[in-house]
This record gives C-alpha cells, structure tokens and sequence, in this order.
C-alpha cells in the first residue's frame, strides 16, 4: 500500500512538473540578432526551409511593453518531417521545429528548442524510430555551429 501510495505521488510530481525539463540550451557567444543570423544561415545551408521568424522583443515594443532580446526561428525539412507525420498525423502539431534565440537578466543569450523525442513522446511514434534521431542531431550540430 504505502509502494502504491509513493508511486502514485512520484506520477502525480511528474506529471505537475514544467515542461522546461524537456529543452535543451546551448550558451551563444553573440547578441540575439547575430546568433539568429548565425542559426538562420546554418539552417538555409542544410538545405531546411525556414518558415519564419518570429522577433518577441520587436513584437513587446509595439505593445508598448519591454522584452530582452529573444526571437525564435521555426523551420523544417519534409524529409524529416512527413515520416514523423506518416507514423502519427499529430506529429504536425509539433512541427515544423523552433529555435528560441534569448538574452536572459545576466546579458548571457541562449539558444532553447524543445527535445525531438520529449516532444513526440506522446504520440504513436516508437521512441526508436529513425528521424527522431535525425532531428536531435540536426538541431544539435545547427545550434552549436550558430552559437560559436
């Protein structure tokens, strides 16, 4: 009784527990804008499509209202996305995928996006399945190369 009781409270943590556990954040040497630039360039250079990009601070100005700098660039590859979507149409959800470029209250700047497999872990997707892989090493190797 008391291992159920435990094991129950261990889920009902879990589950009350933010999503930020589910991103994953790559320190930038550069300001938003260049580091933007930066990931915008290795994404159009993989030959991904980006779709927009999105400046948050730009967006709090014309509200009269103050942001650091923070922008988020959404962008895709439909050789990596449709079989995401082939195996579980909810996937589209999720999809295309998003980079956040932010300065914090340190001045420091990140690049944040969300974990392929976290992100996809609900669906009907196995966790194995091969662009999963694809998409973590992609964001990977595009968000290192745009922080240097």
């Amino acid at each position: 009784m008391t291992k159920s009781l435990f094991l129950a409270g261990a889920v009902t943590l879990a589950a009350a527990l933010p999503a930020a556990a589910e991103l994953v954040t790559v320190q930038s040497q550069k300001p938003v804008a260049e580091t933007m630039d930066a990931l915008q360039a290795a994404v159009e250079g993989a030959g991904a499509t980006v779709f927009a990009r999105v400046d948050h601070a730009a967006g709090a100005q014309t509200a009269g209202m103050e942001l650091p700098g923070s922008q988020l660039l959404i962008f895709g590859n439909p050789k990596l996305g449709t079989p995401a979507m082939q195996a579980d149409m909810r996937a589209g959800l999720y999809l295309p995928l998003k980079v956040l470029a932010y300065e914090d209250a340190d001045g420091q700047v990140w690049l944040t996006y969300q974990d392929p497999a976290e992100m996809l872990s609900g669906l009907d997707i196995p966790a194995d399945a091969e662009f999963i892989a694809k998409m973590q090493g992609a964001l990977g190797k595009l968000t290192s190369k745009a922080a240097e």
